[in-house]
C-alpha cells in the first residue's frame, strides 16, 4: 500500500520543521512521538512547530489524526518521565547543596517553594504541561518531591493531551498554513520568558536591597 508523504511544495526543506517532517514521513506516528519526546528533553526544540506540522501531515494522509494524537501524547509522557527521574536522581540533598552555592538566594526560599509544591503540585503539573517553556521543567520538581509516579503520569497525560490536541488539530484544520500556529504560540512563549525575567529581576532587586539594609542596620546597632 502506498504511503502518502507531505506534499513537496508545503514540506519544510530544512531546520527543525524539515527534521520533524522527515521523521513523520519516515516513521509516521512513532516519528512524531519521538520528536515530541526529544522536545521535552531539549526545550529549544519547539512543540509549536512539531505538533502543527504533525496535524498537517495527518491532513495529508501521512498518518491518521488518532495516531498523531496518541503518539505525540505518548512522546510527551516518555520525555516527562525521563525528566522526572532526573529530578529523583538530583534529590533534595543535592538540590539544597546546589542552592546554597547560588548568590542572592536563601535556603528559606527553597523551603517555601517546596511547601508551595506540596500544596499545589497537582495543579502545577497538570497546568504546567500547557504553559510554554515550563512544560518540560515542571517534571523535574515533581521528581525531586517524589510525586507518586501513577499520579504524575496521569496528570502529565491529561495536560499533554490537551496541549497536543490544540496544536495538532490547529495544524490539521489550517492545512498548508500550519506554521501560523507556531507564530502565535511563539509570541506566547516570548511573553512567558519576559514575565519570568521580570519576576527574576524583581527578586534580585529585593535581595540586593535587603543586603544593603542589613549592614546599615548593623552599623546603627553598634
Amino acid at each position: 500500500m502506498h504511503q502518502n508523504t507531505l506534499a513537496a511544495p508545503q514540506q519544510p526543506a530544512d531546520g527543525i520543521a524539515g527534521w520533524a517532517a522527515d521523521l513523520v514521513d519516515t516513521m509516521g506516528g512513532p516519528g512524531a512521538g519521538l520528536a515530541i519526546a526529544l522536545e521535552n528533553l531539549f526545550p529549544p526544540l519547539p512543540s509549536e512547530v512539531i505538533l502543527p506540522l504533525t496535524g498537517f501531515a495527518a491532513g495529508q494522509g501521512v498518518l491518521s489524526l488518532t495516531s498523531a494524537l496518541v503518539w505525540t501524547t505518548l512522546g510527551s509522557v516518555v520525555g516527562a518521565v525521563a525528566l522526572y527521574w532526573i529530578g529523583v536522581l538530583l534529590g533534595r540533598d543535592r538540590l539544597y547543596a546546589l542552592w546554597e552555592r547560588l548568590p542572592l538566594v536563601k535556603t528559606s526560599d527553597l523551603e517555601r517553594t517546596e511547601e508551595w509544591f506540596a500544596r499545589h503540585g497537582t495543579k502545577a503539573v497538570l497546568l504546567g504541561r500547557m504553559v510554554p517553556v515550563f512544560r518540560s521543567l515542571i517534571s523535574v520538581p515533581a521528581g525531586v518531591e517524589r510525586m507518586p509516579m501513577p499520579q504524575f503520569i496521569m496528570l502529565t497525560t491529561i495536560g499533554s493531551l490537551i496541549w497536543n490536541s490544540v496544536l495538532v488539530l490547529s495544524g490539521y484544520w489550517l492545512g498548508d498554513r500550519w506554521d501560523v500556529v507556531g507564530q502565535y504560540v511563539g509570541l506566547l512563549s516570548k511573553a512567558v520568558v519576559v514575565l519570568a525575567a521580570v519576576a527574576l529581576a524583581a527578586y534580585v532587586t529585593v535581595r540586593l536591597k535587603g543586603r544593603r539594609r542589613a549592614p546599615a542596620r548593623h552599623r546603627h546597632d553598634d
